[in-house]
């Protein structure tokens, strides 16, 4: 499945390239499994399938599912086996809605067979390393008090066609999708009692019939999160390594619908539940759990107020008491634990750093953090090996997409093994830039340039100023739905610049524009464009800015601020944040980030006069982030209030291209064609001051091709 040279110039060939990602390992290391997102046959979403990659780098990547609904959610058992999740039908069963089940593929190799299937599916799954300890996460309705009420309550909701859900607390969205009437519980799977118990009483399975394989036992799910003062929203459980406990954060309601977060142990044997830690004004997230059970990484992170931002910091706390006690509070990198040295005297975490995301080593004893990595990359994944000498990991840059990677812990050297998918060829180059602002700040970013020239050949791109979201974020990693080789190949230079409030530069850089969006965010943004269109190879008179969600905030706040840009592309954008900050799926948020006032001084709907730039609103109705609304609002200020409104004849330079399925993200591949073949239509005409190009034949704004005609005609 190698990607052709030819996938940046053709969009065709750009949603077709397989995507990677996610990483899970067996316990004694043999193993690996990967995920791998390819087109679908109508070219109209992607199916996912498991592939296993060789350790060694010995052998070829291979397939190991295969269905038209996809798998998902690959975990090891500590015998091995190998479970997952997926909606494609039981061979076994007569079902009219096949639902996402449980399935296992055995360490003896074999078929995938569904071995858990209920109302409402499975979402996930998590194994204990040294036990045969499972755990899933699933749905609930609220009324049932058993398994079987709850099949019958959800077949009454289905066969009466009812959609409707009745909340009483907050949230009720986040962000793609309603929340309930079921809610994310997690459960233990175990052999139901009927497969274990034999007519004498004595435990005994039945023989498996002569000639054939034997199934495993039928399973049932036992509930371990009921009763919890608030509902989960997308439980994450941690557990421990001979499976007897497990942690997991869960919500804590406040006042005024707020909420926090709160770490619970949870005895699996028992499923008894008591608090760990509990603080007042904090957050608190469960991380791994040390090899010996008696230790865990847990961040813990002040909850915000409009003057004071994040300060997430690592912590240990004993599985047994709840004491606490710091872990490298110094350090200043926003850091995510994802592994324990196999001998217990390290974790393994990682953390956005200068706009790569590399790992490092933190020494439990001392607290010393030593950077393990120094690859220009950004590393999503991570397996420590049984050996504790190598890890596998999944990591990408802005010059190759997401790849299964071994490390060498002792050295940093980075091996990528032979995977499933090739990495594509990049029209272009990738240099790193940075300027220091008035106020003595360093600034700096990724500008991506076309194939050939350079400074001092003549030749001057236009330039794409491309604003990132968040805004605790970094451009760091390679992304298919803001890919600048898609630019580059049409000839534009693209930057991607970290302004303040990103991720990977310390507290202080985040604190320069807390609850400040429109100052420091973008002085820096245009401090930085100053200085790459200074450059010999950037055109200044042919920019456009572009952004989303945040980044769209910041192109809206642009926008009413400069006339530099010729164009402004703003996609999911907030734009009047008195009406976006109560209706945003979380809204409580929302409430720490500003005061009224603050929203009120940096909304950007209060420069809408003073817009003279051509914009491109996009937005997606199930958006419920940045709900709809704030498209619609836009919309409707630039075409009655800009500097450019609509004429007359209600014509305008403006542009609303509005998806009706789509949500924050654009994440339909025909609907991706459209996202950049219309963005590239604009930018042609008011950056390049081309014709206005012919948009996409399946918007209905042009006469279909004689290719298609003939299409149509044979169908």
């Amino acid at each position: 499945m190698s990607a052709p040279a030819s996938v940046f110039a053709d969009l065709s060939h750009y949603v077709a390239v397989p995507r990677l990602s996610g990483l899970a390992m067996s316990p004694d290391g043999s193993r690996l499994v990967t995920t791998v997102a390819t087109l679908n046959r109508k070219g109209t979403g992607y199916t996912t399938a498991l592939w296993e990659i060789d350790p060694t780098g010995e052998r070829e990547a291979h397939r190991l599912t295969r269905s038209a609904k996809g798998e998902a959610g690959a975990a090891f058992t500590a015998s091995g086996d190998l479970y997952f999740t997926s909606s494609r039908p039981d061979p076994d069963a007569d079902e009219d809605e096949p639902r996402s089940a449980l399935w296992l593929v055995p360490a003896r190799g074999g078929e995938a067979r569904v071995v858990h299937s209920r109302p409402g599916g499975i979402s996930g799954v998590t194994c204990a390393r040294d036990a045969d300890v499972v755990l899933v996460t699933a749905g609930l309705l609220p009324g049932a008090r058993s398994e079987e009420e709850h099949a019958a309550l959800a077949t009454a909701r289905s066969e009466g066609g009812v959609e409707a859900i009745l909340h009483s607390g907050y949230p009720v969205r986040f962000w793609d999708h309603d929340l309930g009437p079921e809610r994310p519980h997690v459960f233990v799977v175990e052999e139901a009692p009927e497969a274990t118990a034999g007519e004498d009483g004595e435990d005994e399975a039945p023989p498996p019939l002569p000639g054939t394989v034997d199934r495993p036992a039928p399973l049932q799910l036992r509930l371990l999160t009921g009763g919890l003062a608030a509902p989960l929203n997308e439980p994450h459980p941690v557990v421990a390594p001979d499976g007897s406990f497990a942690l997991l954060s869960v919500p804590v309601p406040q006042a005024r619908a707020e909420r926090r977060s709160a770490l619970v142990r949870i005895d699996l044997p028992s499923g008894e539940r008591r608090t760990l830690l509990d603080e007042d004004g904090h957050e608190v997230e469960a991380g791994p759990i040390s090899p010996d059970g008696t230790r865990a990484v847990v961040v813990v992170d002040r909850i915000t107020t409009p003057t004071e931002g994040p300060h997430p910091r690592l912590s240990l706390i004993d599985t047994t008491t709840g004491e606490t006690a710091p872990l490298a509070h110094d350090w200043d990198l926003w850091a995510d634990p994802v592994a324990w040295t196999p001998d217990g005297s390290a974790l393994l975490v990682l953390a956005d750093s200068n706009g790569r995301r590399p790992v490092f080593r933190v020494d439990v004893a001392t607290g010393e953090v030593t950077q393990v990595t120094h690859d220009d990359a950004a590393w999503s994944n991570l397996a420590v090996d049984p050996g504790g000498r190598v890890a596998y990991g999944v990591r990408s840059s802005y010059l190759f997409p997401p790849e299964v990677v071994r490390l060498d812990l002792a050295t940093g050297e980075v091996t990528p093994l032979p995977g499933p998918v090739e990495r594509p060829s990049i029209p272009g180059r990738l240099e790193e830039v940075e300027t220091t602002t008035e106020d003595g700040t360093r600034v700096r970013g990724w500008l991506a340039l076309p194939e050939g020239g350079g400074e001092g050949d003549g030749t001057a791109y236009p330039l794409l100023l491309w604003i990132h979201g968040g805004p605790l974020s970094s451009w760091n990693a390679w992304t298919w739905r803001w890919n600048p080789w898609l630019m580059t190949a049409q000839g534009y230079a693209v930057l991607m610049p970290d302004p303040a409030l990103s991720t990977g530069y310390g507290r202080d850089f985040v604190q320069r524009g807390w609850g400040a969006w429109g100052e420091a965010p973008y002085t820096d943004l245009m401090a930085i464009t100053d200085a790459v269109v200074a450059r010999d190879d950037i055109d200044e008179t042919r920019t456009a800015a572009m952004g989303g969600s945040f980044g769209g905030y910041m192109a809206n706040w642009v926008a009413g601020h400069t006339d530099r840009f010729r164009a402004i592309v703003t996609h999911a954008s907030l734009w009047a944040l008195d009406g976006f900050g109560p209706t945003t799926d979380a809204a409580f948020y929302w409430q720490r980030e500003m005061t009224a006032e603050m929203g009120e001084v940096h909304s950007p709907h209060r420069y809408v006069e003073q817009i003279t730039t051509p914009m491109l609103v996009i937005h997606g109705d199930k958006d419920y982030r940045v709900p709809i609304g704030e498209g619609l609002r836009l919309w409707y200020d630039l075409l009655s209030r800009s500097g450019l409104p609509a004429a007359e004849d209600g014509s305008t330079v403006h542009r609303f291209l509005y998806f009706p399925r789509e949500n924050h993200w654009i994440l339909a591949p025909q609907h991706a064609k459209v996202w950049y073949e219309v963005v590239s239509a604009f930018l042609a005409e008011h950056v390049l001051g081309e014709e206005p190009r012919e948009l996409p034949h399946v918007l209905g704004l042009s006469p279909a091709p004689a290719e298609v005609m003939e299409q149509a005609r044979k169908a």
